[in-house]
C-alpha cells in the first residue's frame, strides 16, 4: 500500500508508492551527449567572461588569465543586478522593488571534464572555501538579506554549460522555502527548547536505516520524506546555523564526506543528473539555537508534472531506507 510520510521539519507530505516498483537498481539514467565545441569557462577564455571577483591558485599570473585552479565571475546573463538601489514600493496591493542582487559562477576546477565524484580532495575543497569566502565578502552589503548556492548538473538539471561549476545569487529577501524551515524549527524548538535538525540526527544515528555515510563531524541521510529518489541531506552533527561559522578542519571533513557521497551516487547511478542547494542561516542573523545549515542533494531521476505543481505533494517510488542502503553498500575502490 502507498505510504504519506510527514516532513518534520516544514511539514510537506510525500506519497512513497512503493507499488509503481521503482526500486534503487531499476533507474536507467540517459547520459547527456557532450557538445564539445568552445568552453568560456575554460584556462585560456578567461577574455570572455566578466572580470573575475575571487581565483585560487593562480600566485604567479596575472588576474584574468591562466593558471588558477578555482574561479569565481559574474553571470554573463545574471537573474539579479548588483548596481541601483531597491526602490520598494507598492502598487495597489501588489508589492514590487528593483531586482537588485548578485549572481555569480564558481568554477570549481580547470578541467573541463572533471565532475565532483573524479575530483581530489585538494581541488573540491577550494570550492567549499569559495562558498566561504564570497559569502563572508558579500555580506558586507547591506541590501542583501540571504545568499542561495547551488549546483546544477546535467541538462535535466537545468546545467547549460558542461564544465563543472557552482552559481550564487545574493537576494535582498529571505526566500520562501528557507522562511518555512526557519520558522518551523524554531516553533518545534519553542515546544522542545531543542533543534529539530539535531534530534533527526539523532533518531537517524539510533535506526540507523536511511544514513549513507558519516565521518567524525558529519553526516548524510536520505530524509524520511524525500521528494524523489536518492535524494539526500548532509549536515554537520554538531550544532551550526551558519556554514561560514566552520574552521578549517570541519572544512576538510566536510569535503570529505560530500566527496564519498556523491561517489556513491555516481557509483549507484553514473552521470545522474542532479541539484544540490545550501541552506543556512540568513546574513543578518544571530547564531540560531534552532536552525541547523545543510546541503541538500536532488538527483533527477523523476519528473515533477500537474499532481505535483497543484498539490504540493511528490510521488517517490522508492522508500528512502531502500535507496540509503543501496548507497551504503556500494564498494568504492
Amino acid at each position: 500500500m502507498p505510504e504519506l510520510r510527514r516532513d518534520t521539519i516544514i511539514g510537506r507530505w510525500v506519497i512513497i508508492a512503493k507499488e509503481r516498483g521503482q526500486r534503487p537498481y531499476d533507474f536507467v539514467i540517459e547520459k547527456d551527449k557532450t557538445k564539445g565545441g568552445f568552453c568560456p569557462l575554460c584556462p585560456g577564455n578567461e577574455h570572455t567572461t566578466p572580470p573575475e571577483v575571487l581565483a585560487y591558485g593562480r600566485p604567479h599570473y596575472s588576474p584574468n588569465g591562466p593558471g588558477w585552479t578555482l574561479r569565481v565571475v559574474p553571470n554573463k546573463f545574471p537573474a539579479l543586478v548588483i548596481e541601483g538601489d531597491l526602490n520598494k514600493r507598492g502598487e495597489g496591493i501588489y508589492d514590487k522593488m528593483n531586482g537588485i542582487g548578485a549572481h555569480e559562477v564558481i568554477i570549481d576546477t580547470p578541467r573541463h571534464d572533471e565532475t565532483i565524484p573524479t575530483m581530489s580532495h585538494e581541488q573540491l575543497i577550494q570550492t567549499f572555501w569559495a562558498y566561504r569566502d564570497r559569502i563572508l565578502d558579500l555580506a558586507q552589503d547591506s541590501r542583501f538579506r540571504y545568499i542561495i548556492i547551488f549546483k546544477n548538473f546535467g541538462r535535466a538539471a537545468g546545467a547549460s554549460l558542461e564544465h563543472s561549476h557552482s552559481q550564487l545569487i545574493a537576494l535582498p529577501i529571505v526566500p520562501h522555502r528557507i522562511q518555512e524551515e526557519i520558522q518551523s524549527s524554531l516553533h518545534y524548538y519553542e515546544f522542545k527548547e531543542r533543534c529539530i535538525f539535531c534530534d533527526i540526527i539523532r533518531q537517524e544515528k539510533s535506526q540507523d536505516i536511511r544514513i549513507v555515510c558519516e565521518n567524525k563531524n558529519f553526516i548524510t541521510i536520505c530524509p524520511f520524506a524525500p521528494r524523489s529518489p536518492f535524494e539526500m541531506w548532509l549536515m554537520p552533527k554538531e550544532h551550526q546555523s551558519s556554514y561560514v561559522s566552520m574552521d578549517d578542519n570541519q572544512f576538510h571533513l566536510l569535503t570529505d564526506l560530500f566527496l564519498e557521497t556523491m561517489q556513491r551516487l555516481n557509483k549507484a547511478l553514473p552521470e545522474v543528473p542532479y541539484n544540490y542547494m545550501l541552506h543556512t542561516a540568513p546574513l543578518l542573523s544571530p547564531f540560531l539555537q534552532h536552525y541547523h545549515w545543510h546541503i541538500e542533494i536532488m538527483p533527477k531521476v523523476t519528473t515533477i508534472a500537474g499532481f505535483e505543481w497543484s498539490t504540493g505533494f511528490y510521488i517517490n517510488p522508492t522508500p528512502p531506507e531502500e535507496s540509503a542502503q543501496f548507497l551504503k553498500e556500494i564498494t568504492l575502490e
